[in-house]
């Protein structure tokens, strides 16, 4: 079993910074593809960055230049330096990892819980 677990949500002044980290444990292989979404109220869902296993990235034209994702194989963590922030970034944040467990024939895709970003004077 395979569980991701989030931290680093909280309220920030525009402007200011976040860090999110999404740690996975348990039983893995491989760690793949990653992603953060995030969710406004009233909103669907969307991709905010992702990270390939080669360390290839990729951003939503609204975060470029202000968001960075990276991650730490050796740790099982993801983050998300969230630099620049504005209250359209308010929102619901959730990390998803495609991870290959061991014994098993192809990757699944996880997700954490989901952590509040609010962006407010």
């Amino acid at each position: 079993q395979v569980q991701l677990v989030e931290s680093g949500g909280g309220l920030v002044q525009p402007g200011g910074s976040l860090r999110l980290s999404c740690a996975a444990s348990g039983s893995i292989y491989r760690m793949n593809t990653m992603g953060w979404y995030r969710q406004a109220p009233g909103k669907q869902r969307e991709l905010v960055a992702a990270i390939t296993s080669d360390g290839t990235t990729g951003y939503a034209d609204s975060v470029k230049g202000r968001f960075t994702i990276s991650r730490d194989n050796a740790k099982n963590t993801m983050y998300l330096q969230m630099n620049s922030l504005k209250p359209e970034d308010t929102a619901i944040y959730y990390c998803n990892i495609h991870i290959t467990t061991w014994g098993a024939a192809y990757a699944k895709a996880y997700s954490g819980q989901g952590t509040q970003v609010t962006v407010s004077s």
